[in-house]
């Protein structure tokens, strides 16, 4: 599989208000492809509200009579995040702000060892051990060298360049995720067809693990789960779950289709794209979160607990922690 991508909910989350918060009834997420050319392979996903996700693998997971496998591949034991502010992040309006990287910052610096991302150490197998903890070494800023239209090349590209030119180092180990401004698309399919996604290549810089996430704002009916955060900033909350969804995928299977995928390809995060768990609260704004981290509050999608001991016995489980569905 060329990329795993983590698509859009088609009008997701269209009516929300302080005392109804109402999902859409389906989400699409593309599973990938093989190849730059054609189009993604695509699963429907349903979407649970408060309330309705039980401790299983729910509807909005793909079908748990395709388990999650181990291909043999390379895992990260603990991933380093790079992060390229693609585009114009200091517009002083709507999310792209000095503000809206601080809230990816205080996500990044407290992900790490959180019981959300220790979910992905059930997946340590063969040597590897996922510690469930990240590291946060770097960022640079990118001030359109590709232009403000992407392609897929152009990526990688961008990523290239920032270790080639040192500004940020190489790191086997490293996650570099470049996230756009809302005035940047990536054409293949942001906004229409994905939020984002991860993938690997080798580059002149060496053989690196990298993600796209596009900017929210730009289609919050689609990449954004709720119009008013738990940070008062739709479009960066929004790509923060996004941001959540691509580095664990990237841990377990950082070379897609590797590592931990199903059948179709899907990974860990896909198995529970687009579901938030029924362990909801509401903030001060009255929109709604599922966790804590740091000093700050996240609505952020569940991942899959491998062989967790459930209710039902032995299973793979949504979850956002291991002990909250």
């Amino acid at each position: 599989m060329r990329r795993s991508k983590f698509i859009l909910g088609v009008a997701a989350l269209a009516a929300i208000a302080v005392l109804s918060y109402t999902y859409s009834s389906r989400a699409v997420h593309a599973q990938g492809r093989s190849d730059e050319a054609g189009p993604p392979e695509v699963i429907l996903h349903g979407l649970n509200g408060p309330g309705a996700d039980n401790y299983s693998l729910t509807t909005g997971g793909t079908s748990p009579t395709s388990p999650i496998l181990y291909h043999g591949g390379q895992l990260i034991n603990t991933p380093t995040v790079y992060i390229i502010w693609y585009g114009n992040w200091n517009q002083g309006n709507g999310s792209d702000t000095p503000a809206g990287q601080q809230i990816v910052r205080d996500f990044v610096n407290s992900i790490g060892g959180s019981l959300y991302f220790n979910i992905n150490t059930s997946y340590s197998t063969n040597g590897y051990v996922i510690t469930g903890g990240v590291n946060n070494c770097g960022e640079t800023t990118d001030a359109y060298s590709q232009g403000s239209r992407l392609k897929d090349s152009s990526v990688l590209t961008v990523v290239n360049n920032a270790i080639t030119s040192s500004r940020l180092p190489y790191n086997a180990n490293g996650v570099y995720f470049v996230l756009t401004s809302t005035d940047v698309n990536e054409t293949s399919g942001f906004c229409r067809l994905y939020c984002g996604w991860h993938t690997a290549a080798t580059p002149s810089a060496g053989h690196v693990r990298y993600s796209f996430v596009g900017n929210a704002n730009r289609c919050l009916s689609g990449c954004a789960a709720q119009t008013t955060s738990p940070n008062s900033n739709a479009g960066v909350d929004g790509m923060i779950s996004v941001i959540a969804h691509e580095l664990e995928e990237a841990t377990t299977d950082p070379d897609p289709r590797s590592g931990w995928a199903d059948s179709g390809g899907a990974e860990n995060a896909d198995k529970c794209a687009w579901t938030f768990g029924h362990a909801q609260y509401q903030v001060a704004n009255g929109s709604w979160a599922n966790m804590t981290l740091g000093s700050r509050n996240f609505l952020i999608q569940r991942n899959l607990f491998h062989n967790l001991v459930g209710p039902n016995g032995l299973g793979d489980y949504c979850m956002v922690n291991a002990t909250q569905n």
